[in-house]
């Protein structure tokens, strides 16, 4: 079973200030895009391939999944669906790995046993 990457978009593209927020979605898409090698190839200390996830909130909903991207539109926030899919990984018994700063999803997304990556495992 592939190892499950979720990643937060809303805090991965707020990490760099670089204009996202003039165009959210397109800036959810840009990173998207820049995951798909690292669904065949892996991220820092997880090697692929594996089973990437973005979700995506607010204004950055719209985002059309590509091959290798699965995406997912949280209905509210983006935070309480990256725990969901945290905790449906580990009922499956999944190895699961979320990319944030948030500390708060880290501490919530551990109690499902979830490691754990900052944004800078996948940007540049």
């Amino acid at each position: 079973m592939l190892t499950l990457l979720v990643v937060d978009a809303a805090n991965v593209v707020g990490s760099v200030p670089d204009g996202w927020w003039r165009d959210r979605r397109g800036a959810a898409e840009r990173l998207r895009d820049r995951l798909v090698p690292q669904a065949a190839d892996g991220v820092t200390g997880h090697p692929g391939p594996l089973d990437v996830v973005l979700v995506v909130e607010g204004r950055a909903r719209g985002v059309e999944p590509v091959p290798g991207v699965r995406v997912e539109e949280a209905p509210g926030s983006g935070d309480d669906r990256i725990v969901e899919l945290a905790g449906e990984a580990a009922a499956a018994g999944r190895r699961c790995v979320v990319v944030t700063a948030d500390r708060e999803l880290r501490r919530r997304v551990a109690a499902y046993g979830a490691e754990s990556l900052g944004p800078r495992s996948v940007r540049p």
